[in-house]
């Protein structure tokens, strides 16, 4: 057995054996990244029915879900992946980059005249294993997500992103308080302790 299928045969026991992913699959979630924007939820309060939320890298459509299931119908949701995503109910869908202009554009046509409360990302890049280059890919994600934040967000909305603590950590967090009234740090119980990811929560932005 190969080194790659050693590693693949112990992150599929793992996953078999999660109890996130058990729980999410018994209450029917689509993933159990459900869990982590749950904890958040109940800790802050960042979806309220009757909002416009936008979830960027959304597939396989967990976070959607949930907020869905907490706004009840009141208010809109937008989501994108560069990944097909199978529909849900009351969840708008993009399917493309979201690096690439078009995509970018389009999501900004979409939204209108509509100003999101919220704007969420979970996007990571695919992972070389190389440190600094995806350190920097993760962070180019990073900055697009705030860059569509900047463009879209109502004013007093918040921004919930997935940032991976490296090099360039400290000066986008510094950046975000520049931008929002607060900026908080969480690390869910659902995310794995040995990853290195953090979701900063930066509220009340200053247009």
């Amino acid at each position: 057995m190969t080194k790659r299928s050693k590693s693949s045969s112990r992150w599929l026991q793992e996953h078999e054996t999660d109890p996130y992913v058990k729980a999410a699959r018994a209450a029917g979630y689509r993933s159990r990244a459900v869990y982590k924007l749950e904890e958040i939820q109940r800790m802050d309060r960042v979806i309220r029915p009757g909002s416009v939320i936008v979830d960027l890298g959304a597939a396989p459509g967990g976070w959607s879900q949930y907020a869905a299931r907490v706004m009840k119908g009141q208010g809109r949701i937008l989501a994108s992946d560069i990944l097909p995503m199978d529909p849900l109910a009351g969840v708008e869908f993009v399917v493309g980059d979201f690096s690439a202009e078009e995509v970018f554009a389009d999501l900004l046509a979409r939204l209108g005249s509509d100003k999101p409360a919220l704007v969420m990302s979970d996007m990571a890049p695919n992972m070389s294993g190389i440190a600094d280059v995806d350190n920097a890919r993760g962070m180019y994600l990073v900055e697009l997500s705030l860059d569509f934040a900047e463009k879209t967000l109502a004013p007093g909305g918040d921004f919930l992103v997935k940032v991976f603590q490296g090099r360039d950590y400290a000066p986008f967090l510094m950046r975000l308080r520049t931008l929002f009234g607060s900026v908080k740090v969480r690390k869910p119980k659902a995310s794995r302790s040995r990853s290195a990811e953090l979701y900063l929560l930066a509220r009340q932005f200053r247009m």
